[in-house]
């Protein structure tokens, strides 16, 4: 048996950050997946995204990363550009929509926030066809030859982990490392099965809360000056987004 720890949602919190993998190193997990949104809210994003490439065997985009990424005028995000300089908004700029792997005779599809889009905002609550339209092919996913529908979705973005099962096929969210907004520690997901076997095995999904130094991180936070300082603070001590719930 395999387990596979897959994160998401770092947002430049270090502290959050090494707080997991320190967990994911004490649990003996070798291969590691992130699911985006490295950068943005917190104040060390040049920090994130290396530690991540050293890590991780597997990452793809999120939508603070293609946002981060892309030239702007608005000086938030240029204050976040200037961290991470023009090697790393390239990388960020080229990294996969999805991934898709195979455990234990189940096809697992692994993205940021939905098949449509980086954008695309999916919530534990949604109405019921909007969560089963999260194993759909689309463009940005495409089509396996077989035109099989993925077993299991894994996502981040919401920042708010669950596990749900419907109609044969289970969703999960990682919720979030950095950032999460449901209760203040960090979080992140583990799959256990048999790595590359399509013959039906044994197969979980773990999903793992880490508290961390939220005080130290909200130093760093202080030290660095960053740009939306207070709510960014709010949501750490918290867990609680100040406005929308849905916000990630």
């Amino acid at each position: 048996m395999e387990k596979i720890a897959v994160l998401s949602d770092i947002h430049g919190n270090i502290p959050a950050l090494d707080a997991v993998l320190d967990d994911i190193r004490g649990r003996g997990l070798a291969r590691v997946i992130c699911l985006g949104d490295l950068v943005g809210k917190g104040p060390h994003p040049e920090v994130a995204v290396d530690r991540i490439r050293e890590v991780c065997d597997t990452v793809v985009m999120g939508n603070w990363d293609h946002l981060v990424a892309q030239p702007t005028e608005h000086e938030d995000l240029r204050w976040h550009q200037r961290r991470l300089g023009e090697e790393r908004l390239r990388w960020l700029g080229s990294l996969p929509f999805s991934h898709e792997l195979l455990m234990s005779g189940k096809t697992i599809r692994l993205f940021h926030a939905s098949p449509v889009s980086v954008y695309t905002r999916v919530q534990p609550w949604a109405p019921m066809e909007d969560r089963l339209a999260m194993f759909e092919h689309t463009e940005q996913t495409g089509t396996p030859a077989d035109g099989r529908l993925p077993d299991v979705v894994g996502y981040g973005d919401i920042h708010n982990a669950y596990v749900q099962h419907f109609q044969g096929r289970t969703l999960f969210n990682t919720g979030s490392v950095g950032n999460p907004l449901e209760l203040p520690q960090a979080s992140y997901a583990i799959l256990e099965g048999q790595a590359g076997s399509s013959s039906p095995a044994s197969f979980s999904i773990q999903l793992v809360r880490v508290p961390y130094d939220i005080e130290l991180a909200v130093r760093q936070a202080e030290e660095e000056q960053m740009p939306a300082l207070a709510p960014y603070i709010q949501e750490l001590r918290t867990g609680r987004y100040r406005g929308l719930k849905d916000k990630g």
